[in-house]
């Protein structure tokens, strides 16, 4: 056997078992979809937090010193969080659905009261038409709204509950924050040493892209809600918490968390403030100027250009990863998306720096001419010597 039949051989060896490894993963976490938030969670929380652990080793304290003081500032905030903002979020969540059906009627009488000559005329619709087709697609919109987020709630919380949630999930961040850099080192040494340097260099590209969006983008979707929220609440509108935080937490998802909010705060600015426009203007300022804020400060300083992942590859993955694993195929789906971009661009170079790009030609080209032009060189120099 050749050299290179050998490197073949060893490179198919090393395809098969990391296919082999990503099924079993897959099947892995299929099987245990509906018991692994908690775990899932909590080695989430464990990355966002490791910077900040490593920040204060340096300082001189100790791993372990480290790692208690932020978990204890973990459960200060969750407390407070208990406490303060989850009560405010559970009433106006309960007073909106109370109040969603008179929304809905009164935005569509607004709709519907529009001029209705002028809808005939330009557009051939009367108003009984128009509300008919309204009612059809307002009650699809909240068909739609409501299983995913029965869907959510089956596939996450109702199955482990909320007590146990937030129970394991610290207790997992803290043992996995104590030990991440051992663990680390550890699976490094399994790395085989002719491929770890490959392998380091791909395992940064991925806690790049990874790091800057789990952090980078993790900090900017709670600073968005904060501002929303805010600024809603400023404006007069109801419900302006929570529109706010939902919209700004949804904002990992590319363009679908500043669309939404900004469809459901000027739909209820519209119900609630109709005739004044001026103030329905403002409640759309609030989120023009929060995609201003967040393309030119937010987004170049605590994300940048580390991320890679395009906007539409990370929508595919997160709708892909939860519909197959749920709630937990959404934490899950952004680290996966990193990997395979990751590994894509490695096989891309690879193919571009291989012969099956290149080609053979070239080289045996250049090697025949050499061959011809040194027999040429000798037998004249041969011949000058025998002249001479």
């Amino acid at each position: 056997m050749t050299l290179e039949d050998a490197a073949s051989a060893a490179f198919r060896r090393q395809i098969r078992f990391w296919v082999i490894t990503a099924i079993i993963l897959a099947v892995f976490v299929y099987l245990f979809s509906d018991i692994l938030l908690p775990f899932v969670a909590g080695m989430v929380l464990a990355y966002f937090l490791d910077p900040v652990a490593d920040r204060l080793e340096r300082i001189g304290l100790s791993r372990v010193m480290a790692t208690i003081l932020i978990l204890i500032a973990f459960l200060v905030v969750l407390v407070l969080a208990l406490v303060i903002l989850i009560p405010v979020l559970a009433s106006q969540l309960s007073d909106f659905l109370v109040k969603l059906p008179e929304y809905l009627s009164r935005f569509q009488a607004l709709v519907t009261s529009y001029d209705p000559n002028w809808l005939e005329q330009r557009f051939g619709l009367d108003a009984g038409s128009l509300q008919e087709g309204l009612n059809s697609l307002l009650t699809s919109g909240m068909g739609l709204v409501t299983t995913v987020f029965q869907s959510i709630w089956n596939s996450g919380v109702a199955i482990f509950s909320i007590a146990g949630l937030f129970i394991v999930t610290p207790v997992v961040a803290f043992y996995m924050l104590l030990d991440w850099d051992r663990m680390v080192a550890t699976v490094d040494s399994w790395v085989p040493r002719d491929h770890v340097e490959t392998v380091r260099q791909l395992a940064t590209d991925i806690n790049t892209a990874t790091a800057g969006f789990v952090r980078g983008q993790g900090t900017l979707c709670l600073i968005l809600g904060a501002m929303y929220a805010v600024g809603l609440t400023l404006t007069g509108l109801n419900f302006g918490i929570l529109i706010g935080l939902f919209a700004g937490l949804i904002s990992f998802i590319p363009y679908v968390g500043s669309l939404v909010g900004l469809v459901l705060s000027v739909g209820l600015a519209l119900v609630q403030f109709w005739p004044d426009w001026t103030m329905v203007l403002v409640v759309a300022g609030v989120f023009f100027a929060g995609q201003f804020i967040e393309g030119n400060i937010l987004q170049p300083r605590l994300v940048g250009k580390s991320v890679g992942l395009h906007p539409v590859w990370l929508m595919f993955a997160l709708f892909a990863f939860g519909a197959l694993f749920g709630f937990v195929g959404l934490l899950i789906a952004v680290p996966a998306a990193a990997s395979v971009a990751v590994l894509v661009r490695f096989a891309i170079s690879r193919y571009l720096e291989s012969p099956l790009y290149k080609g053979h030609v070239e080289e045996p080209v250049k090697a025949k001419a050499v061959r011809l032009t040194k027999p040429a060189g000798g037998d004249g120099e041969r011949d000058g010597d025998a002249h001479a």
